[in-house]
């Protein structure tokens, strides 16, 4: 009797061990098997097929299931970035449909929350191999790291009336987005065998990444595919408009079809079927240049993202929302006072005037308080309005930050006004200082570890707030209170929030029968 019972016994361990999968360098994945490398603390995999090639009749059109693989595929680099123009880049193709893993994971039953980065660069470049987007920091704080890549440009957001005619849902443009959202429907069937938890994944992003992250939080296409979303200066809440500007980027569906006329002409031909015939690297790419960014469709965007909010409508999940100090420095607009002003007017119309004393302008120069502007229509007004229509329309936490970190100046000199600009974040959120091409101080390390708190905590909980760091209360319409980022943490009132007043007038104007009609 003693002995059976040490049968079963050993038995019932043997079954415990069995159930704890251990994480190896090999995971099985959709398509086949994949070999990435094995560290002492973490298990990476780069370069991980969640589509097929969006190449030949592909391109330009939503993306297809992973191409099945022989043997063990290696996962150790990272893929080439997305075919774009205008930039640095190096390694680019058309073949992009890739992500990366990094999971600090060493049994399938650990089911760890999972943080989705989705990069910015204005949906015209980007990739996810640039080194200030490495996972390791964030991974080794108790979460697994996923990082997406996703078409930019026109190959990514390009509209056409013929596109729109040979698609299912009779619409066109957006595949970029319909990329993210492929790659977040991976990762639901995917992620366990990392050791993440398909039920607790969060999205983050920053600029068009951040943008991304809003879009993604209104469309019913990724409903149920997260349950946080972290938004580093993004939100897409302005009105469609023919000639848009940081702020107002969205066009309508037949606006973008209209448009992309010209552009089959900068490639001299006449039909779709030419254009995809021509080689990526010979079509032509750039800012400025039509269909490159994406449009209220009716399908993946259904309407303006407002309204949306406005009537509740939108996927109801916890979000970290926020932007930096002084966004306006990355975005010209103008090179004089009197430049400024004619930019103001042609841009705000009827508007300009009450919000350039609402901004004001210094005797000879461009100063921060104008360059505010700038902030808040691209994206300090968005994020204000997100949390302002989540609180009353929601049940999920909003938490909203102001990001303000970076060198003193002396006071004088012609940068002694200058805040932090855009983009300047992300080394802060990933913990990877070492990027930055600036000297990094003891302050910059401290606020980097409290932002790596919050964000992995928010990943972990749906809330930022935990042991070692400040308590960060939600905002609310009553309680409307920001989280001040840098080196004296601290809570405050919403920036500037009288000045932003006067551009959400300008805003509300623009949705009315007046508005609509000036902007054509």
């Amino acid at each position: 009797m003693k002995q059976i019972n040490l049968l079963v016994a050993a038995f019932v361990l043997f079954g415990i061990v069995a159930c704890k999968k251990q994480i190896t360098g090999q995971v099985e994945v959709e398509g086949g098997i994949i070999q990435g490398i094995v560290t002492e603390d973490l298990t990476i995999f780069k370069g991980v097929p969640f589509a097929a090639p969006p190449v030949g009749d592909l391109r330009w059109k939503a993306p297809q299931p992973v191409v099945k693989w022989e043997g063990v595929k290696q996962t150790t680099e990272f893929a080439p970035a997305p075919m774009q123009g205008g930039n640095p880049v190096s390694g680019k193709s058309e073949d992009c449909l890739y992500l990366n893993i990094w999971t600090p994971a060493k049994s399938v039953d650990e089911k760890l929350p999972v943080l989705v980065w989705i990069y910015g660069g204005g949906f015209s470049f980007g990739s996810t191999s640039d080194p200030v987007h490495n996972g390791e920091h964030l991974a080794r704080k108790g979460v697994v790291v996923v990082s997406i890549a996703y078409r930019v440009g026109q190959l990514g957001f390009l509209a056409h009336p013929e596109l729109s005619a040979e698609n299912p849902e009779k619409v066109s443009g957006n595949y970029g987005l319909l990329d993210q959202i492929a790659g977040l429907q991976w990762i639901q069937r995917n992620i366990a065998a990392f050791g993440g938890d398909p039920e607790k994944v969060t999205i983050f992003g920053e600029s068009a990444g951040a943008i991304s992250v809003s879009m993604l939080c209104a469309s019913p296409l990724a409903k149920g595919l997260f349950r946080g979303a972290i938004s580093q200066s993004g939100g897409s809440f302005g009105p469609t408009r023919p000639t848009t500007y940081p702020g107002e980027n969205m066009k309508t569906l037949k606006q973008a079809e209209k448009e992309a006329e010209s552009y089959l002409q900068m490639a001299g031909v006449k039909t779709i079927a030419e254009l995809r015939k021509i080689e990526a690297d010979k079509l032509p790419a750039g800012w400025g240049m039509p269909g490159a960014w994406p449009i209220v469709d009716g399908y993946v965007i259904p309407d303006d993202q407002y309204k949306l909010y406005e009537s509740g409508k939108y996927n109801d999940v916890a979000v970290l929302i926020g932007y930096n100090s002084d966004e306006g420095l990355s975005f010209p607009t103008g090179r004089t006072p009197e430049e400024f002003v004619s930019n103001v007017k042609m841009r705000f119309g009827p508007f300009a005037d009450s919000l350039l004393q609402a901004y004001p302008l210094e005797k000879n120069a461009i100063a921060r308080s104008a360059r505010n502007l700038m902030r808040d229509a691209a994206f300090g007004w968005h994020t204000w309005s997100w949390a302002r229509l989540q609180s009353q329309t929601g049940k999920s936490k909003v938490f909203y930050y102001y990001f303000d970190q970076h060198p003193v100046r002396p006071e004088g000199s012609p940068q002694a006004d200058h805040g932090t600009p855009h983009g300047v974040d992300v080394p802060y959120v990933f913990m990877n200082l070492d990027t930055a091409n600036q000297g990094v101080t003891k302050s910059d390390i401290e606020i980097s570890q409290i932002m790596g708190t919050y964000w992995t905590n928010f990943a972990k909980y749906g809330d930022p707030n935990g042991d070692g760091v400040a308590q960060w209360p939600a905002f609310s319409a009553n309680n409307p209170q920001v989280m001040y980022l840098g080196p004296n943490t601290f809570i405050g009132k919403v920036p500037d929030e009288k000045a932003l007043q006067v551009l959400d007038g300008y805003f509300a104007w623009r949705r009315s029968p007046e508005g609509v009609a000036w902007a054509k």
